[in-house]
C-alpha cells in the first residue's frame, strides 16, 4: 500500500509525522517525474511492507519537490541506495531528518554509507582455486555487477563444518540502541569500531570470513548535485580481491513482508581512507586483503594479530574504473 498525502489537516499531519518520521525530499526534474514515479512506486511496493512509506507532493513543496516519508531510517537508506541519481531538494548532498519519534538528525553519509555497493564478476572457480578443498555451496554463481545492502552475495567463511564458500545476506545485526522504535533491521554493512562489545562477540576465528569482489563504489558528493557512484578496483582489469569480513547466523525481521527469518549474514571492516578514496570519501574505506598470506592471517590468526590488517590500502593501490553507474559497467 502506498499512501499519497495531499492537503493534510494539522491533525493528519501530526499523525503522519509520527507514523513516518524519516523524510527524503527530492527535487522534481524540469521535465517532470514521468516514468520515474513508476520506478519509485514499483521499488517501494516490492521492497517495503504496507504502511511503511508515504509520499507528499503539493503546493507546500513549492511545486518543485516531492517528499518521501519512511517509518525508519533503514528504509530511507535503502531507497536512496536504489536510486543514487536522485537530486535532493535542498540543493545540497545533506539530508536531514527530524521528528517527534526519532531524536537528532542524520546526514546523507549515514544514509548512503561507506561502500554500500560493490561487484563480483569473476567465476567461482577463481575463488575456489585460492582455497584448497573448499566446500562450494553457491551453486551456479552468475556474475554480480551490482551488489547492494541485504543482497545475497558469496563469502568464504569459517564454520563449524569447515571453510565453505556460500551465499549470505549483506548486513550484520544493528546494535540494540539503534533498533529503538524500529520493527525491522536490514543490517549494518560496514564495521569500523571493533573494540565495541557489539562487534567483539564476532571477532573470533569462527565468525571470520572474506568477501570476494572485483570492484566497489563510493559515493562522490558535490554541492547541488546528486551523489554519484565512483567505481574502484585494484587496476583496470578488475582482478579478484577480498574484503576482511565477519559473519553470523541471526534471527530477525529484515523486511516486514518476510516476517522473522533466520539468515547467515555478513559485513566487512572499514578503516581510514587512502589517497584515492579520500578524494571521494575522506572518512573511510573497506579493509582490502592484499595477498594470500593476508587472507589466511585474517581467517586463522588470533584476533590481536588479525586486526592488524584493519588498515588502508597503500596510496596508489586503487584505480577509478567507472563513474556514475549503479552497476559496474564491465568492458
Amino acid at each position: 500500500m502506498f499512501l499519497f498525502m495531499i492537503q493534510r489537516t494539522p491533525p493528519q499531519k501530526k499523525r503522519d509525522d509520527n507514523a513516518f518520521p524519516v523524510r527524503v525530499k527530492v527535487a522534481i526534474p524540469e521535465r517532470g517525474m514521468g516514468m520515474l514515479s513508476d520506478q519509485y512506486l514499483g521499488w517501494l511496493n516490492n521492497n517495503l511492507g504496507a504502511g511503511d512509506y508515504a509520499n507528499h507532493s503539493s503546493t507546500t513543496t513549492g511545486g518543485s519537490a516531492t517528499a518521501f516519508y519512511f517509518r525508519d531510517l533503514d528504509n530511507a537508506r535503502a531507497f536512496l541506495a536504489a536510486f543514487p541519481m536522485l537530486e535532493l531538494a535542498d540543493g545540497t548532498t545533506s539530508v536531514s531528518y527530524s521528528s517527534p519519534v526519532h531524536d537528532g538528525a542524520w546526514q546523507s553519509e549515514h544514509i548512503l554509507g561507506v561502500c554500500n555497493l560493490y561487484s563480483m564478476t569473476k567465476g567461482q572457480a577463481a575463488i575456489r582455486a585460492l582455497f584448497d578443498g573448499i566446500d562450494d555451496r553457491t551453486g551456479n554463481l552468475p556474475p554480480m555487477s551490482g551488489i547492494f545492502p541485504d543482497y545475497p552475495a558469496p563469502v568464504v567463511a569459517n564454520t563449524e563444518e569447515g571453510r565453505v564458500m556460500t551465499l549470505m545476506r549483506w548486513g550484520m545485526p544493528s546494535p540494540s540502541f539503534a533498533l529503538k522504535n524500529r520493527r525491522t533491521d536490514s543490517g549494518i554493512t560496514n564495521i569500523r569500531n571493533t573494540s565495541s562489545p557489539h562487534w567483539r562477540r564476532w571477532l573470533g576465528v569462527g565468525n571470520r570470513c572474506v568477501v570476494p569482489f572485483t570492484s566497489f563504489s563510493e559515493y562522490e558528493k558535490k554541492v547541488g548535485q546528486p551523489p554519484t557512484p565512483i567505481w574502484f578496483a585494484l587496476d583496470e582489469d578488475r582482478p579478484l580481491a577480498f574484503f576482511a569480513g565477519l559473519w553470523t547466523r541471526w534471527t530477525s525481521v529484515r523486511k516486514l513482508k518476510e516476517g522473522e527469518t533466520t539468515n547467515d549474514i555478513f559485513g566487512f571492516l572499514t578503516t581510514e581512507a587512502n589517497a584515492e578514496i579520500s578524494a571521494i570519501h575522506p572518512k573511510a574505506m573497506p579493509v582490502i586483503l592484499q595477498s594470500q598470506a593476508d587472507i589466511m592471517t585474517w581467517l586463522t590468526a588470533p584476533s590481536e594479530e588479525a586486526l592488524k590488517l584493519q588498515k588502508p590500502l597503500p596510496d596508489g593501490g586503487l584505480t577509478i574504473i567507472a563513474r556514475g553507474e549503479r552497476h559496474d559497467p564491465q568492458t
